[in-house]
C-alpha cells in the first residue's frame, strides 16, 4: 500500500531511534497504548481483538479529528499502513522501519485528500507536518526511554 502522491497535502518525516527494533514495533503497534506516550491522542479503540492485521480496525481521537483507521498492510517488524476517513478527509499513512548500524531508521509519510483539504490545504499540511513530526519525536522518546530500562 503507499500514500495517495497526487494528494494535495503529503508529509514525510524521518527519524533515527536509538532502541532495539522490537521495542519500537510494540510501541507502535499497541495502539491502545498511544494515548500514554502521544499527548495529542486522546483516546483509541481497537475493535478487532489481537495484533494488528491487515482489516483490524480502531477508531482513535486526536487533535479534534475523531478517526476510524483500517489496517492495510502489516510486514512485521518492516512496514505498517493503514488509512481511513475523518471529518470528509481521506488519510493513508504507511511506517517502514530500517534497521541501521546505530539504531533504527523510521520513516513515515501520510496523504490527505477530500474535499476540507482542497478547502484549507496549507492549514492543512501545517498541521499534518506538525502532527507527524510530534509522532516521530514522541515514538523516539519512548522507545529510547523504555530501551534505557
Amino acid at each position: 500500500m503507499e500514500i495517495d502522491h497526487n494528494a494535495p497535502v503529503i508529509t514525510r518525516e524521518n527519524i533515527l531511534i536509538h532502541a532495539p527494533l522490537r521495542t519500537i514495533w510494540k510501541i507502535q503497534t499497541d495502539v491502545e497504548n498511544w494515548p500514554a506516550w502521544q499527548p495529542d491522542v486522546v483516546s483509541v479503540v481497537k475493535d478487532t481483538p489481537g495484533r494488528l492485521r491487515p482489516g483490524s480496525t480502531f477508531r482513535w481521537t486526536t487533535e479534534g479529528l475523531d478517526i476510524t483507521s483500517t489496517v492495510r498492510q502489516v510486514v512485521p517488524g518492516k512496514r505498517l499502513a493503514w488509512g481511513g476517513p475523518a471529518q470528509g478527509i481521506t488519510a493513508v499513512h504507511v511506517w517502514t522501519f530500517t534497521p541501521t548500524a546505530h539504531g533504527v531508521l523510521v520513516h513515515t509519510e501520510e496523504s490527505w485528500t477530500g474535499t476540507p483539504v482542497e478547502a484549507n490545504q496549507a492549514v492543512l499540511q501545517a498541521a499534518l507536518d506538525n502532527s507527524l513530526h510530534n509522532w516521530v519525536n514522541n515514538l523516539k522518546h519512548e522507545a529510547e526511554t523504555q530501551a534505557a530500562e
